[in-house]
């Protein structure tokens, strides 16, 4: 009986031995998956920080692209006005100059129809006799 009761004794004993491994083992896996899912909560927080922190960028870098297009454009926009405004100003020069032109070109017009009316005519005179003199013509 004695035999019987030892084993018995290490029978508990084993199975004892066999749930407390059995609950630490638990304890461990629980333990192992619990820092998985921390490592991967952290990995996921990480690349969200990144990735908010590359759209920020790529919104920072817009926003400058956009501020240079549109002082490139008001730039532009000022060439544009000033090439029209100096383009005004020549074409209104020559029209200045057209009319100068056309009024010296009437006035000196005027000068010679005035000139040519006081003009004494010449004598109509027969052939080879020009103005009434002989040209040695035979």
């Amino acid at each position: 009986m004695n035999v019987q009761l030892e084993k018995m004794k290490q029978k508990q004993e084993c199975e004892r031995r066999k749930r407390i491994a059995e609950e630490k083992h638990k304890e461990w896996v629980q333990k192992k998956r619990e820092e998985e899912r921390r490592e991967r909560e952290r990995k996921l927080s990480k690349e969200m920080a990144e990735k908010a922190t590359k759209e920020l960028e790529k919104m920072q870098l817009q926003e400058k692209a956009e501020v240079k297009y549109k002082e490139w454009l008001k730039k532009k926009r000022a060439e544009e006005a000033e090439k029209k405004k100096k383009e005004k100003e020549k074409e209104k020069e020559r029209e200045a100059e057209l009319q100068e032109k056309k009024a010296r070109s009437e006035k000196i017009f005027k000068e010679w129809l005035h000139n040519a009316r006081n003009k004494p005519r010449p004598l109509l005179n027969g052939y080879g006799f020009p103005h009434g003199k002989s040209t040695g013509l035979y």
